[in-house]
């Protein structure tokens, strides 16, 4: 994947959207050689769409820092395409993480999603550092002191969990825009009218910047039950009847799951969604399918296939 290669230094068209449809991917970085190969199969395979950013997570503890910063930085080197590195509040001090983001500066990186972040495994509760940001809302001022960076925040239609109430989740949104954010993509939903009405709710309290669906292309049901009850995200129970009897058919399961996911979309095109973010879990096959229906396709035929191959 060098740029000095023609071939794939033509696989990420600049422009980040086909038509008026704008999209944009999330990897986690690979823990193993196995992993590794994955993920960049399913960047070259993603890549020709033109994706606006691409962002890499960060583990919930900075666990994955190192492994985070190396996927940007081959994805800066070797790539056309834009990375946007996850930046948490969690286990380092505010020295340490504006040290991180001027190296991110000085390397290219312009894009960077802030987050609070979530406490490590067993920890409790979020406690933030003594001397580190306490909340995204801190990191985001923090970002813009180091550079004027395109800052991608979270956003939770169905409230974060930890919220005193949907009021108070909504004000500590404004909070992270007004401090200079540039987008909002939420926690993943499946109930389009939850968005819709969150839509309603962020329009009316005077945000106006960009507020981006985030997208869970459903590999594992079970997997999906489990990121459900850990982030408050409600599994509707029509959901629930469409996997019901798949665990042991991975083929019918992946056809349903395309079909969730492309009557999901097609529902928020219709109400004017323009923008989608995928987390694509580090594969594909399904983040490719629904853009296909979405109307984004590859620059040209001739890239679809050098990427597949």
């Amino acid at each position: 994947m060098s740029k000095e290669n023609p071939q794939t230094a033509r696989v990420a068209p600049a422009s980040g959207k086909t038509g008026d449809v704008v999209v944009s991917f999330e990897f986690f970085p690979p823990g193993d050689a196995a992993m590794e190969q994955t993920l960049w199969q399913s960047l070259l395979r993603l890549a020709p769409l033109g994706p606006r950013f691409v962002s890499v997570t960060y583990g919930a503890d900075g666990s994955t820092r190192e492994r985070t910063h190396n996927v940007v930085t081959r994805l800066k080197r070797e790539t056309a395409l834009t990375p946007a590195p996850h930046l948490t509040c969690v286990g380092a001090p505010r020295g340490e993480i504006l040290d991180i983001a001027r190296d991110y500066w000085a390397a290219g990186v312009r894009h960077i999603v802030a987050l609070r972040g979530d406490p490590p495994q067993g920890a409790g509760g979020y406690l933030p550092h003594p001397d580190g940001f306490a909340y995204g809302v801190d990191l985001v001022r923090g970002l813009k002191s180091v550079g004027d960076f395109d800052i991608s925040v979270a956003a939770y239609p169905e409230t974060h969990p930890e919220a005193r109430n949907a009021e108070s989740d909504l004000d500590n949104l404004k909070a992270k825009i007004d401090a200079g954010a540039t987008r909002a993509i939420t926690q993943f939903f499946f109930d389009t009218d939850v968005f819709l009405r969150f839509r309603d709710r962020c329009a009316a309290a005077g945000i106006s910047t960009s507020l981006v669906p985030g997208i869970l292309p459903i590999t594992r049901f079970t997997q999906l039950t489990r990121f459900a009850k850990r982030c408050g995200a409600s599994v509707p129970s029509w959901l629930h009847a469409r996997f019901d009897g798949l665990d042991t058919d991975p083929e019918t399961h992946r056809l349903i799951a395309a079909a969730v996911a492309i009557e999901q979309v097609e529902a928020l095109r219709r109400h004017g969604v323009n923008e989608f973010h995928f987390y694509t879990l580090n594969r594909a096959e399904l983040t490719f399918a629904i853009c296909h229906a979405l109307g984004v396709r590859p620059a040209s035929p001739v890239l679809a296939a050098e990427a597949k191959a």
